[in-house]
């Protein structure tokens, strides 16, 4: 093989899979196993120090039990790192899961030594990491701030700066490389469910983590709970660390699903990225609609697409001009859209943040109530943009907020 690197397509469909010809298979297989015999005890032994610290499995009797290790599990890893241009990665049972340990794994001194405990996080958030931050519930103290005011609150015991880019739900672009340059040696984690490795990779702009919630694109087809953090190996040994402790590892049927999920990532994502910006240009002329949230309908002007991400995405945020009751109204109206949480799937969905995945995050930074999130499919973009149009015909109705006439005009 040249040495021209590999495009993303390839990566996608190849990777994780270099050991099947040595196996004697094509698939890759899938180890339910719970447990592994171990040859002796002092082999055992060995096997079972190194994984509770973060390591690798020894040559023999190496993987011992699947609370520490998965050959399934690192197949997906092995394929997620390479999307992402990183040494390696580290699989959890949720997003959720992969966060904590990103905050555990930061914060917790080594033994007999005090951790740091302070963390910034850029807002906006997913409302669970936001709600996870703000509760104190890991003993960490938080400075919420926007993103030109990183530097300024660094302290001596700031473990971690978190960001999410495009932002949840407002699709908001932070500058990572912006915000590295103000983290000086703080470590900067940033969420990339929204844009994925097919159109962002934070670890080439100097970030430290890059962290998914595998549940939404990465598995694509909404069957599928997971959380993924790709990094370099020092990192990935004490979340592992925190990963054998906890037990958070990824189920191995789950990664199976993922891997085999990741070799249609970049078709899906570009054909849902196509759906999406015309459903955002349709929506922006609509009358029902204050203001559509998508990157690039305003022109860019800081030049993050292209630069940082390729390509502005598949999701979609929208203001109604009839306030939380237009929103309520189009989401009990839609037939082809699911009005639920979570997003990155084949089929589209709609949901309000403010009251669902975004309710626990302080009133102050909750998204407004006139606010929906989209989550845009693989359906055909017109029958999707109909159904739409139908929805918000019905708010229209209920709301009174605009003449029905101009939504069909």
């Amino acid at each position: 093989m040249s040495d021209r690197p590999l495009r993303p397509d390839t990566i996608a469909v190849h990777s994780g899979r270099e050991d099947l010809t040595a196996l004697g298979v094509h698939a890759p297989p899938l180890d339910l196993s719970s447990t592994y015999p171990l040859p002796d005890i002092e082999h055992g032994g060995d096997a079972y120090e190194s994984l509770a610290t973060g390591g690798h499995p020894l040559a023999e009797g190496g993987m011992v039990y699947a609370r520490l290790w998965n050959p399934t599990v690192a197949r997906f890893e092995r394929a997620l790192a390479e999307l992402e241009h990183a040494a390696t990665a580290v699989a959890f049972s949720s997003g959720m899961a992969a966060t904590t340990a990103a905050v555990l794994s930061h914060c917790a001194g080594a033994q007999g030594t005090p951790g740091k405990r302070h963390i910034i996080a850029v807002r906006p958030l997913y409302g669970g990491t936001d709600h996870l931050l703000d509760s104190g519930l890991l003993g960490v103290e938080t400075t919420f701030c926007d993103e030109d005011e990183v530097a300024g609150h660094i302290r001596p015991d700031t473990a971690l700066v978190m960001i999410e880019t495009p932002a949840n739900p407002t699709l908001q672009l932070v500058d990572i490389a912006a915000v590295v340059a103000q983290a000086g040696d703080v470590p900067v984690l940033v969420d990339n469910t929204f844009a994925t490795p097919v159109l962002q990779n934070p670890l080439d702009l100097g970030a430290r983590m890059s962290l998914h919630s595998a549940t939404k694109y990465l598995g694509g087809h909404g069957d599928v709970l997971a959380g993924v953090i790709a990094c370099d190996e020092e990192t990935a040994t004490r979340l592992r660390q925190v990963r054998a402790i906890t037990g958070g590892i990824l189920h191995p049927l789950a990664a199976y699903l993922l891997h085999r999920g990741l070799a249609t990532l970049p078709t899906r994502m570009r054909a849902q990225q196509a759906n999406a910006q015309r459903i955002a240009r349709w929506l922006s002329d609509h009358p029902a609609v204050r203001e559509v949230h998508y990157p690039g309908l305003d022109g860019d002007p800081r030049g993050i697409l292209g630069r940082q991400q390729q390509g502005p995405g598949a999701m979609i945020a929208v203001s109604l001009v009839g306030g939380f009751a237009a929103a309520s109204a189009v989401t009990s109206a839609v037939e082809i859209f699911t009005h639920a949480v979570s997003l990155g799937g084949v089929d589209s969905l709609i949901q309000h943040p403010a009251a669902l995945t975004h309710r626990p995050v302080p009133p102050e930074a909750r998204p407004s109530a006139d606010v929906l999130r989209l989550s845009i499919g693989l359906e055909d973009a017109d029958d999707l943009i109909a159904d739409l149009d139908r929805a918000l015909g019905a708010a229209a109705r209920v709301t009174g907020a605009f003449s029905e006439d101009a939504v069909h005009a």
